[in-house]
């Protein structure tokens, strides 16, 4: 699956914050996933396991009431190497660094990203940014989609390599051969 999460789903790990009371000085939140959670995270991301998930986030409030999300998500996931087939674990480590903003702000600065404002004054944000819903911001959420976004949807084992069987032709085993036993049999007179 690897991919970040629609909204269709349940959200497995949730951490949610009121952006109203978010301090002016911003806050700091350390998370650290559930087994229950884990599973299913593992589940929604079809892998084997997922052995650890922690994130660590820097909430801060911006001018026209965006919030600024910073940190960083490390996870170990158990997976299954596409080559040997023998289970493997991966290190994550992803960063983040995503802005919120309520609808009518979002949807301002998405335009003004959009019309690619005068080069002398560039937009503050290079994405347009993400919505706040219902004046929440679900930290838990961040760190599942930047998760799923991070494992290789191909996991090797160290040092696999995926070597094809090669096989040589049958010279008697093509669309021809059973053309050339009758030319053959035609010349020895049968």
């Amino acid at each position: 699956m690897n991919r970040p999460m629609t909204g269709s789903e349940p959200d497995p790990w949730r951490s949610p914050v009121t952006v109203a009371q978010i301090p002016d000085t911003g806050l700091h939140r350390q998370l650290e996933a559930s087994p229950a959670e884990r599973r299913a995270m593992a589940d929604l991301a079809g892998v084997r396991d997922i052995v650890s998930a922690h994130a660590d986030f820097d909430v801060e409030p911006k001018s026209g009431g965006r919030v600024q999300v910073i940190g960083r998500v490390r996870a170990r996931v158990g997976q299954t190497c596409v080559v040997t087939l023998d289970p493997i674990e991966s290190e994550i480590d992803e960063e983040v660094d995503l802005t919120f903003a309520p609808e009518a702000e979002r949807r301002r600065l998405a335009d003004l990203i959009e019309e690619g404002q005068d080069d002398a004054e560039p937009p503050e944000v290079a994405d347009p940014p993400e919505a706040i819903v219902n004046g929440m911001i679900d930290l838990g959420r961040i760190a599942t989609d930047a998760l799923f976004l991070a494992i290789d949807p191909y996991p090797r084992k160290p040092g696999a390599v995926f070597e094809a069987e090669v096989t040589a032709p049958d010279l008697d085993d093509h669309p021809f051969a059973a053309l050339k036993a009758l030319q053959d049999d035609k010349k020895r007179g049968k």
